[in-house]
């Protein structure tokens, strides 16, 4: 999914970093070959006080629920959520369950407000939350973690990450936003490389489901290689 305005970045960063091919930028494409479905959940115009667009968990969930519709594999999710209601978390909840019912795997960007805790996105068992971190592999200050984050999502590069931009040249963004295309797509490739493979065998293998319980509040780094053989070895028995 994506914005429009200055919140399209993110979204140009991912056609960037996973579709890119000809593009003339210092990026290399992950999955060149896949098909791309852009879902645009804020509106066209910014805030008059100058405040970066967010959406409700409603919008969220109906631009959810539209693209599982239109038949997408892997959802990547960047969004601020407003709207502290009950109703609103609900209306996640039941997207992201269609989800996992359609065998459609959400990744989603963590946020970037150095916070402890969690969103009724990032908490559902079937999100893979995406932290932001260096080439160090440490996570960046202003990355969000939080019990679930760590226990079911991944750490990904996120600082100074160059890719495609809105108006064509090479643009470098830092963040959770920047770092969950790697984790979307890992998966693409992977599901290419076996396509055979079950929703949940790629979300297993891609966060090392079987790995010993995690008690962090910090993912592990992204491993595609290591991924690629996990589901080898699963979808070969």
């Amino acid at each position: 999914m994506c914005a429009r305005e200055q919140c399209r970045l993110p979204a140009w960063h991912l056609c960037g970093r996973d579709l890119g091919r000809e593009a003339a930028i210092p990026a290399p494409a992950i999955c060149p070959d896949c098909p791309l479905l852009l879902r645009p959940i804020f509106a066209e115009t910014t805030a008059g006080n100058g405040e970066m667009p967010s959406a409700t968990p409603a919008e969220l969930a109906a631009a959810l629920i539209e693209c599982i519709e239109a038949g997408a594999r892997v959802i990547n999710v960047s969004s601020a959520l407003t709207d502290a209601s009950s109703i609103g978390p609900r209306a996640i909840e039941e997207a992201l369950d269609q989800a996992v019912r359609r065998g459609v795997l959400v990744v989603a960007a963590a946020g970037n407000q150095g916070t402890l805790g969690s969103s009724a996105l990032t908490r559902h068992s079937w999100v893979i939350p995406v932290v932001a971190c260096d080439l160090h592999g440490r996570p960046l200050r202003s990355t969000n973690l939080g019990r679930s984050i760590g226990r079911r999502g991944l750490s990904a590069p996120g600082e100074a990450i160059t890719s495609l931009g809105a108006e064509g040249p090479s643009l470098t963004l830092s963040g959770t936003s920047a770092a969950a295309p790697f984790v979307t797509g890992a998966i693409a490739l992977l599901w290419s490389a076996l396509p055979h493979a079950s929703a949940r065998a790629v979300h297993g293998a891609i966060i090392h489901a079987d790995a010993p319980r995690r008690t962090t509040v910090v993912p592990p780094r992204l491993d595609a290689w290591a991924a690629y053989h996990r589901l080898r070895q699963a979808h070969s028995t």
